[in-house]
């Protein structure tokens, strides 16, 4: 298999969470990705919300998608330097558990900045490997 790229450019607002949803499962399916597609939607779909909660307004949103027989990498690029940041597991707070899913259910995920913003990311393994 070779390695097989999309981008999508989305506005930062709430509508954009479950189309972010919907063609990250389109997009696994139609590339017959081996990598759990739920994980895949659900993890998109945190960091996602997590512009549209934290950056918001007119701020860029794209993601990206790569993947190859070994690896699926979804990223989420925005215009804010402020990276994310894990919280601890609270019960009697109703919000804040995304970034503690993606920690739990990828294979590696992390943060890069780049001059206009950060590249948040996270990489699936196919089972069995």
């Amino acid at each position: 298999m070779s390695t097989l790229t999309a981008s999508m450019d989305l506005p930062p607002i709430a509508a954009s969470v479950p189309v972010a949803r919907r063609l990250v499962r389109q997009l696994l399916q139609a590339w017959d990705a081996r990598q759990d597609h739920e994980d895949a939607a659900l993890l998109v779909t945190e960091l996602v919300a997590n512009v549209v909660d934290h950056v918001g307004g007119s701020a860029c949103l794209t993601i990206e998608a790569t993947c190859s027989e070994d690896w699926l990498r979804l990223a989420v690029v925005d215009c804010s330097p402020v990276p994310p940041a894990p919280q601890g597991l609270d019960p009697e707070r109703t919000r804040g558990r995304g970034m503690l899913m993606v920690e739990v259910l990828a294979d590696r995920w992390g943060c890069e900045a780049h001059r206009d913003g950060k590249r948040v990311w996270f990489e699936l393994r196919p089972p069995g490997l």
